[in-house]
């Protein structure tokens, strides 16, 4: 997919895990698991909202556009 998520960088530079940010957002760990691992195909704005706040992030640092990869259809 061409859009990339960098969810686990943020994670790791903010030493936070996976299951704190679950707790934070309210979203389960297993739906944070599929938008880490670049399998989501959709994120809802409030997730994402919250997420960024959770992080202290903007939605770029989040998402990354990669022209390299091919776009799913």
């Amino acid at each position: 997919m061409a859009i990339t998520v960098r969810l686990d960088e943020l994670l790791h530079a903010r030493r936070m895990t996976l299951t704190e940010l679950a707790t934070r957002v309210d979203i389960t760990v297993a739906n944070l698991s599929i938008l880490k691992t670049g399998k989501a195909k959709a994120i809802r704005f409030s997730t994402l909202e919250a997420i960024c706040t959770a992080l202290g992030c903007q939605p770029g640092d989040l998402l990354a556009h990669d022209p390299t990869q091919p776009a799913e259809e």
